[in-house]
């Protein structure tokens, strides 16, 4: 019988699937586009200028993991690339499971763009930038 594992029992096993060095700088990425995001909220009625300082932060930030987590896919498939390349015949399962990986860091990256640039369009929404 097979149980089907928790949410964050999945997250985490994808995390470590991805290379923990790359998650952690995308996820590093998210906490502060996270925190500029609710900074930016913040400050909007304090000060002005600072609250559009932060939500630039959060664009810059958000690009940031977009960028790492294409890096993170580019390093993994040359690796991948290398692994096959050494070998004299390879399976497909093989094949199929060395890109998943390689496509996680591409995902957590573009997930931290899409949340960020939702943040910062609900921002100019609200506050007519």
């Amino acid at each position: 019988m097979i149980q089907q594992q928790g949410f964050f029992t999945q997250l985490s096993n994808r995390f470590s699937e991805g290379g923990t060095l790359f998650m952690s700088l995308i996820l590093i990425c998210f906490i502060l586009s996270v925190f500029f995001l609710i900074s930016g909220f913040y400050l909007v009625h304090k000060n002005e200028i600072k609250s559009r300082k932060m939500i630039s932060l959060v664009s810059e930030s958000s690009l940031l993991g977009l960028v790492i987590g294409f890096l993170g896919s580019i390093i993994g498939l040359i690796t991948a690339f290398d692994a096959i390349e050494g070998m004299n015949s390879i399976s497909s399962g093989m094949l199929a499971g060395g890109l998943k990986v390689s496509f996680l860091t591409t995902l957590f990256g573009t997930l931290t763009f899409v949340i960020s640039r939702i943040g910062i369009l609900i921002y100019k929404w609200m506050y007519k930038f």
